[in-house]
């Protein structure tokens, strides 16, 4: 029985896909032969002693002039960009403005008035504690354990 299946896989193999025609020599543009040697050391079909098979049609080729290009999925518009309100963006400017600001002055050794300096810092906690007291207590929905698909 084991004989059986290896002889049968061998045959299966052994003729599996197209075999090239060994015998047929096609002629190129120069009036060589391809694959007898004259095509030079660097002719990968002097190697396979055949020409290399044709190019297979690519993904693209597949769709062209067909009616997929027409039946494209088109989204909806998206919806605008949430606003916020002008106090709101005075705390978000004193929260990360106010540090840019005093990191670029550190790093070019400028030393602002000491004035300014205060109002920046006061400008960050500002902004942090304004945004903090104003953030919504509740949450967005009361069945929500926080998974959010």
């Amino acid at each position: 029985m084991a004989q059986n299946d290896d002889d049968a896989w061998r045959a299966i193999v052994d003729n599996y896909g197209d075999r090239p025609d060994l015998e047929d020599h096609p002629e190129d543009p120069a009036g060589a032969a391809v694959g007898d040697g004259a095509a030079g050391p660097d002719d990968p079909a002097d190697d396979l002693g055949a020409s290399a098979p044709p190019a297979q049609p690519g993904w693209n080729d597949l769709f062209e002039g067909s009616d997929w290009e027409e039946e494209r999925f088109v989204p909806p518009p998206p919806p605008p960009l949430p606003t916020t309100t002008a106090d709101r963006m005075a705390a978000w400017v004193g929260v990360f403005g106010s540090p840019v600001v005093l990191l670029i002055c550190l790093v070019l050794g400028f030393t602002p008035p000491e004035l300014i300096t205060y109002l920046l810092v006061v400008g960050f906690v500002g902004g942090f504690l304004y945004l903090v007291l104003r953030m919504n207590r509740e949450p967005r929905d009361p069945d929500d354990n926080g998974a959010v698909l």
